[in-house]
């Protein structure tokens, strides 16, 4: 998406320019996610209102239709919305906090999940989504990147948004339930034969935790909780992990 007309009209304004430059930086982080034009719009008319409210707000929204009890088709439209309030921390103390909040609806949201009879609601177990570990900042996007490519593939993926280390960013996908996490630090990046990433099993790797077998069998099992593949071989690597587990 170009954001020429958002600049003209914002002109000189140093606030307005910042905005610009943050909306860009957001369109860039999306199409990394393979999110293009058809799910995420920027739309200059959106207004919350609420005044706290200093970056970007958000309005998510069901476009997809069902047939009501007459008939007729039904659209569930706006099930969530928020936005950035750095403000609004900085009217209790002397200075602002970085902090964005979405609220969901969740009534509504249960009911369209339930209308589409998505496995989200299903009574059986749901093991969790593959977590991406976000290692080094300024290269969010391209993780995003490996997000896109496994749900491409339709592996239940996400990407960790927390400011934690990586050894809280494994502990959040245990207790997302999650069978395996992706890492990639500069080290992988920067291999010699060229960037990889580590798989790391995290149902093997409590096992191994839990192991009392001989070094042999402790060696082996710990081979197969944690490898390293070429980037281009992170959907098949992932996959294998998750078979074992079927």
């Amino acid at each position: 998406m170009s954001f020429g007309y958002w600049r003209d009209a914002v002109g000189s304004s140093e606030v307005g320019a910042k905005g610009v430059d943050e909306l860009e930086e957001i369109a860039t982080l999306c199409r990394a996610a393979n999110y293009g034009g058809g799910r995420i719009i920027f739309d200059s008319s959106v207004v919350r209102g609420l005044e706290y409210y200093t970056g970007p707000v958000f309005e998510a929204e069901l476009t997809f239709e069902i047939d009501g009890d007459d008939g007729k088709p039904v659209r569930f439209g706006s099930i969530g919305g928020g936005g950035r309030y750095d403000g609004l921390v900085g009217r209790f103390r002397a200075e602002n906090v970085p902090a964005t909040g979405f609220s969901i609806g969740v009534s509504r949201l249960f009911s369209a999940l339930k209308a589409v009879s998505s496995p989200i609601v299903a009574t059986h177990m749901q093991r969790g989504p593959v977590v991406v570990l976000v290692l080094d900042k300024p290269e969010i996007a391209h993780y995003q990147e490996f997000v896109a490519k496994l749900r491409a593939e339709n592996i239940s993926a996400e990407l960790y948004l927390g400011q934690a280390g990586m050894n809280a960013q494994l502990k959040y996908a245990d207790k997302r339930g999650s069978i395996c996490a992706v890492i990639q630090g500069s080290n992988e990046r920067n291999h010699q034969e060229g960037p990889q990433v580590t798989i790391r099993d995290l149902v093997l790797g409590a096992e191994l935790a839990a192991s009392t077998k001989d070094r042999a069998d402790y060696l082996e099992l710990r081979a197969k909780a944690q490898f390293s593949v070429p980037e281009d071989q992170l959907v098949h690597a992932v996959r294998q992990v998750l078979a074992r587990h079927a």
